[in-house]
């Protein structure tokens, strides 16, 4: 994969239960640890300074990190990658290399249907210009509405929207997944694994059922399970 999201953990151990009760493929390899479902990769990783955001792969990133600073983007340079934050405050590495191997073909994580990140921030436009750089291209929605997608040559899906547009809580960044139907079973499969839920939504529900939900890793990346 050369598109991956990452996400820290205080305890690599409980980070990769929690992944493998949703029915992800992980790796273990000493502080890191690859989980992989159905078009998603994710890097966990006990190093102290991580951050959650996504890491990108490709042999060269000085043209691209050449255009960011043009934007006004500030660009630290690691140990071994570049480190930059959209205006969402989403950590995005630019790490040189093909990326890591895992499986996200098979097994389907418990969670449904993978529809991409989700971030928010006032500056939508600006944000916009940032992931345009980074090689991804707008797919639904403009500029000027609560909301736009993005996705690059990889197949991840970024979309960006509005604050106020979502009556619920929300984590820069969390990853979404649209199960229609299917969500009451898809949370009812959750709940069985043992999963704590960060928030019972019921908003969009005249009856007041519990038909959204909220939960997240130990290391705080979020995940909305929601029936769009």
């Amino acid at each position: 994969m050369s598109s991956v999201i990452v996400t820290p953990t205080p305890n690599l151990e409980e980070s990769i239960s929690f992944y493998r009760k949703l029915n992800f493929a992980v790796d273990h390899d000493g502080d890191l640890a690859m989980a992989g479902s159905r078009g998603v990769a994710i890097e966990i990783n006990a190093n102290r300074f991580t951050r959650a955001g996504v890491k990108l792969y490709r042999n060269d990133w000085i043209p691209v990190v050449d255009k960011l600073k043009g934007l006004d983007v500030s660009v630290d340079m690691g140990d071994d990658c570049h480190y930059l934050e959209d205006t969402a405050g989403t950590s995005i590495h630019l790490a040189e290399g093909g990326g890591p191997t895992i499986d996200i073909a098979s097994p389907e994580a418990i969670l449904g249907n993978y529809a991409g990140i989700s971030l928010e921030t006032l500056e939508l436009s600006r944000n916009v210009d940032i992931w345009e750089i980074l090689g991804f291209e707008i797919t639904g929605g403009t500029r000027t509405d609560p909301w736009v997608s993005l996705k690059n040559e990889d197949g991840m899906i970024v979309t960006i929207m509005k604050p106020r547009n979502c009556p619920h809580l929300f984590f820069n960044p969390s990853l979404t997944y649209f199960n229609g139907e299917s969500n009451m079973e898809v949370i009812a499969n959750i709940r069985k694994a043992g999963i704590p839920i960060t928030e019972e939504i019921t908003h969009f529900n005249k009856e007041g059922i519990v038909d959204n939900i909220i939960i997240r890793d130990p290391g705080g990346l979020g995940f909305f399970i929601f029936n769009d």
